[in-house]
């Protein structure tokens, strides 16, 4: 498998019907935890507030209900250990939210362990909320015998609870298929602290002989990494931060991909999220598969993977509608994820979803045209998408928001074709001047799903140059596969 390969959908879904058997060389998943809170898509504003943009991504998936009562017995009568686990944490916790939690994890495990290659590794991400039940679903999944490390991923942090120790780490469970299995130690290798290096001059690269071990060498290279790794989240300010609230740094990523994998081999990311996984095996020549349930996270993998790769990251997207009849059923089984879906074609991004709320806007564009960008005004494009039956009624609502807002332009999108009536009052809107362009742009447009498939492009001045909206991931730096020297300053 060569290809890589972005997948929108259910995971659970695209395991079982489009990765076969034993075709992943190494696993990574951060699966949303039952920690008893929302799972919502967080975006900053511009302007420094906190985001307007809340996009729950996994509506209802921790409530014990019908899905979660059949997930459960699918398992049951399947049998095996898994089977056995499930009953067992029936009997303790009963048809709770964190039971629904589990049978969703147990159907996706086993899925995961008939994709993986003999020689493949899984890690999965976890807190300690729910990290008990996963070690004992990964033993019953992956075999207590290929328990390789529960690596604890610790982390200074701001702000302590009263009653209880600050809360900083999370842990990654790594399982192996079996006990042949990929580890790249020389590739992992952390630097030797000075004070280490002077102290054991003498000795590195020479044997000598351990308390424990018997007769072992200093390695010229580096010392080998623990089962505890101290690497600090992303920093707010951070060039690599996107406003993603579970992003995950790429330096976390980087260690897991390196030891485990080769160049060439297949990476996999069942919960993609915004596609830290994919785009450090991209950055590290590893093919990559990447899933998520959301057609936002899909929208801001491929914004990402552009930022950083321009167009050197090759890949297919495999759910989205490509044509109509796609786009018409996707409105028809899910409004919201064609609402995402069709915003993510013009590169904006949705606006907060509770009901009543949205004022009458379902995405916006912010760009800046003035002479100096840094202190300009930003501004925004306005977007209305409709599914259903439309009319000049619509067209006048959109016109009254971006009066109110002072945006400078609003965006109609529709399904149907728009009647003569519409066109005429998206007419009498006038234009919106650019300080950057002689021509004018329309104040309001209106585009069909069919048009924007088509490739049909908005009036407005070069977003290539401007456009704010979401923020750009860094360019990837080349990396060697191989660390050629560790020894630089570094705190043991």
């Amino acid at each position: 498998m060569a290809e890589n390969l972005l997948y929108y959908g259910d995971n659970l879904d695209i395991l079982r019907s489009h990765i076969k058997d034993e075709t992943v060389d190494l696993i990574y998943l951060d699966p949303p935890f039952k920690s008893n809170r929302d799972y919502n898509v967080l975006f900053a504003e511009q302007n420094g507030n906190r985001s307007a943009a809340q996009i729950k991504a996994f509506e209802d998936t921790w409530e014990w209900n019908t899905i979660a009562a059949e997930a459960y017995q699918e398992i049951v009568e399947t049998g095996g250990r898994v089977s056995q686990a499930m009953q067992a944490f029936r009997t303790i916790l009963g048809e709770s939210d964190m039971m629904a939690y589990l049978a969703m994890m147990a159907t996706r495990l086993i899925e995961l362990h008939r994709v993986l290659k003999p020689t493949g590794s899984i890690y999965l991400h976890c807190d300690p909320t729910a990290s008990h039940y996963l070690k004992m679903l990964m033993d019953a999944a992956f075999g207590p015998n290929n328990f390789r490390n529960e690596i604890i991923w610790c982390y200074r942090g701001a702000g302590y609870p009263k009653n209880d120790f600050g809360k900083r780490h999370d842990v990654i469970f790594r399982y192996s298929k079996t006990d042949k299995y990929v580890f790249n130690l020389d590739d992992v290798r952390e630097p030797y602290a000075e004070t280490t290096k002077e102290r054991f001059k003498h000795h590195i690269g020479n044997v000598r002989k351990g308390k424990d071990f018997g007769p072992q060498k200093l390695h010229p290279l580096g010392k080998q990494p623990d089962d505890w790794w101290q690497i600090q989240p992303i920093a707010p300010s951070a060039k690599e931060r996107l406003g993603y609230p579970t992003q995950k740094p790429e330096a976390l990523l980087e260690r897991i991909i390196q030891a485990s994998s080769n160049e060439g081999d297949v990476v996999l990311d069942p919960f993609c999220g915004c596609g830290t996984t994919i785009a450090v095996a991209q950055k590290f020549k590893r093919n990559w598969i990447g899933i998520d349930i959301t057609h936002l996270a899909v929208a801001l993998m491929k914004y990402r993977l552009k930022d950083m790769f321009d167009d050197r990251a090759k890949y297919e997207i495999v759910g989205e509608p490509v044509s109509l009849p796609d786009a018409k059923t996707l409105a028809k089984n899910d409004p919201y994820q064609f609402q995402w879906w069709s915003l993510g074609l013009v590169g904006a991004r949705p606006v907060e979803q509770k009901k009543g709320a949205d004022k009458g806007i379902d995405g916006r564009l912010y760009f800046h045209d003035e002479p100096d960008n840094y202190k300009a005004k930003t501004k925004q494009i306005l977007f209305s998408v409709k599914a259903g039956r439309t009319g000049p009624t619509h067209v006048r609502d959109l016109r009254g928001v971006i009066e109110r807002e002072e945006a400078a332009i609003g965006v109609f999108i529709c399904m149907q074709k728009p009647t003569k009536s519409m066109r005429t009052e998206i007419a009498s809107a006038g234009f919106y001047k650019s300080p950057w362009q002689e021509k004018p742009y329309p104040r309001l447009q209106i585009f069909t799903v069919e048009e924007l498939l088509n490739g049909k492009k908005i009036e407005c001045p070069p977003l290539g140059q401007v456009n704010m909206t979401f923020k750009k991931a860094p360019k990837a730096k080349s990396k060697k596969a191989k660390q050629q020297s560790l020894f630089q300053n570094h705190e043991e």
